[in-house]
């Protein structure tokens, strides 16, 4: 659905996107993941075709944002960082603003406004002026805005930044619920650990070049990240790390005081033998748990910690 070819954009003596290659197939929700100044909002606006690049081209539901600019704007619904709200309208003024700037015929107007307003949980905003909105009612808004043409990819540019913790669940709920019905999303944000809760592919960039894209299980296994698995015992740390260390599946342990965090083979399934080995030595064990790796863990692997 959306398909990047070496895009590249240069600012005088400022690469901000470097070469960029990446593929989002159509149904995927694509997290865009880098630190700021790493080229994710140029590269957003690139597609949404508000910035030219410098060189390469892409293409969005088959449509070349270079060549064929008026129909990849029929496809895309673009979400900015910051956006501008029309403070001396109501909700549904603002919304049938721009289904008009769309086209959309006047009879259907307050349909779709209806149903976008139920999609996203404003129908009882619908006769509020947009300025007595809350941060996360006008970023809803401003989602709402973005689907009334019913668009078939979506471009958000950290839609989650500055809203409080229940607004951005709702958030992603309705990003969940948007992927359901079949839209191809593409989000940028820096807010890792959500990314990982309803990404199913991701992209990361720094300094403008991409380090690492698809699916995260799969980026897990090509960088090889630790399997950890954390130990409590109640006593006697020292016998338990002996008889882990003893095990060809145990790759190294660290200790501290009673707990023990133990690294295992990447290709080992079933980790139930750190119990049973524990158990058959006379440990007595409080707990065994997999530490689970994250968005942050692959973020933290691939990136140097660099901005342009």
């Amino acid at each position: 659905m959306i398909e990047i070819k070496a895009l590249t954009k240069q600012f005088k003596t400022l690469t901000a996107v470097d070469h960029l290659t990446v593929t989002v197939n159509e149904g995927d929700i694509f997290g865009f993941i880098g630190p700021n100044g790493a080229g994710k909002t140029t590269t957003i606006k690139m597609l949404a075709t508000l910035l030219k690049p410098t060189e390469g081209y892409a293409e969005i539901a088959g449509y070349n944002i270079l060549t064929q600019v008026d129909d990849v704007k029929r496809v895309i619904g673009y979400m900015p960082d910051f956006f501008g709200v029309y403070d001396d309208m109501k909700v549904w003024e603002y919304l049938d603003f721009f289904a008009a700037a769309y086209k959309i015929e006047r009879a259907r107007r307050k349909q779709i406004i209806d149903d976008v307003l139920e999609l996203t949980d404003l129908s009882v905003k619908k006769e509020d002026y947009v300025e007595a909105l809350s941060r996360g009612m006008k970023q809803r808004l401003c989602l709402a805005k973005t689907l009334v043409h019913d668009p078939k990819v979506l471009l958000l540019d950290e839609p989650a930044s500055g809203l409080d913790p229940r607004a951005r669940i709702e958030l992603r709920e309705l990003l969940k619920e948007l992927r359901r019905m079949g839209k191809t999303i593409l989000i940028s944000s820096h807010i890792l650990t959500e990314l990982s809760d309803f990404c199913n592919t991701i992209g990361i960039i720094e300094q403008g070049r991409l380090r690492t894209s698809g699916e995260i299980e799969t980026i897990k296994k090509e960088l090889s990240l630790k399997r950890l698995v954390e130990v409590e015992v109640k006593s006697d740390p020292d016998r338990a790390h002996d008889a882990l260390q003893e095990r060809p599946e145990v790759h190294s342990i660290a200790m501290d005081g009673n707990r023990l965090l133990v690294e295992v083979a990447l290709d080992c399934e079933d980790t139930s033998f750190i119990f049973e080995t524990l158990v058959a030595k006379g440990c007595k064990v409080v707990g065994v748990q997999e530490k689970e790796m994250n968005l942050e863990d692959i973020f933290m692997t691939i990136t140097e910690g660099k901005v342009q």
